[in-house]
């Protein structure tokens, strides 16, 4: 008996499809090679740069990659008595600390009490709570600024981490809220039964289940306070209790009576340095923080 012809057709769809992925593939392989290597070139050109020596500084055509590395530019920033470089990362370390913990602890609980009690007014007050989010914080800036003013706050560190304990902002509030939603009623009545009362239902139940979303505040709190930039320049004005960020706008940088020389690389060494605590908190955790993204959801 004659077999019959198998159709041949299906093989090479299947292998035409095959190759249309592989293709689509290297397409976004090299789309994201390309960004990344655009987004990634300033940082480059700044590491560059801070080791560069002054001619090569200001040599035509530009000198990529330094001859001999300059890693003195990056002691000498701590030389200067007039600019205390390790005096600024202390106080933006003091700031970032405070504020991140009282953000992330008080939108935690002002997000638990959205989303595990009913009462009246609750899901307009959350509204109001979000439409904060639209509102510039240039616009309450004098307000807040006289507040203080009168409060004696002013050339402290106080304005710049103590209204972080007051909720955190819509946005944490926000992440911390959707999280919860995500977590079944089940365990907070378990518990309930169990003796347990609101607090270490909070404490105990739901905020060790919720560590992406506070690793994912933490680094978000932490990089917006470390490059904050107005607040501490319209509440400081005493160079000792600069931050990193409002420091480097008066590092030296032109030509120095004391040093007759071009101090451009050693502000870009300085630049580099105020640059590398968000880089080291951002890769520590970043898994936090894309789990945090995915897990918080959009329950309503």
């Amino acid at each position: 008996m004659q077999q019959q012809a198998r159709p041949m057709a299906a093989p090479a769809v299947r292998l035409r499809g095959v190759g249309t992925r592989g293709a689509s593939r290297g397409i976004l392989y090299l789309v994201v090679i390309v960004l990344g290597v655009l987004f990634g070139f300033p940082f480059f050109w700044a590491v560059a740069s801070s080791l560069k020596s002054t001619p090569e500084w200001f040599a035509f055509p530009p000198v990529w990659i330094p001859k001999v590395p300059q890693w003195s530019n990056y002691n000498r920033v701590f030389t200067f008595s007039r600019y205390p470089f390790q005096v600024w990362v202390y106080n933006s370390l003091i700031v970032v600390v405070m504020a991140t913990i009282g953000g992330v602890l008080s939108s935690s609980v002002v997000a638990y009490g959205f989303s595990r009690f009913h009462f009246r007014g609750r899901d307009l007050l959350f509204m109001v709570t979000l439409g904060t989010m639209f509102l510039p914080s240039q616009v309450t800036l004098i307000p807040r600024f006289i507040l203080f003013l009168k409060m004696k706050w002013l050339d402290t560190l106080r304005p710049l981490w103590v209204p972080s304990w007051f909720g955190g902002g819509a946005l944490f509030i926000f992440i911390m809220r959707q999280f919860f939603l995500t977590v079944p009623m089940d365990l907070d009545e378990a518990a309930t039964i169990d003796g347990a009362g609101y607090f270490e239902v909070f404490w105990r139940i739901l905020m060790p289940l919720a560590k992406p979303p506070l690793a994912t505040l933490a680094i978000i709190s932490f990089m917006s306070h470390w490059n904050s930039f107005m607040e501490p320049l319209v509440y400081l004005s005493v160079p000792q209790k600069f931050t990193v960020a409002l420091g480097l706008r008066l590092f030296p940088s032109g030509e120095m009576a004391d040093y007759g020389e071009s101090l451009h690389t050693v502000k870009m060494a300085a630049t580099v340095l105020s640059i590398a605590p968000c880089m080291v908190v951002f890769f520590l955790g970043q898994n936090y923080f894309v789990r945090g993204i995915v897990t918080t959801g959009l329950k309503g």
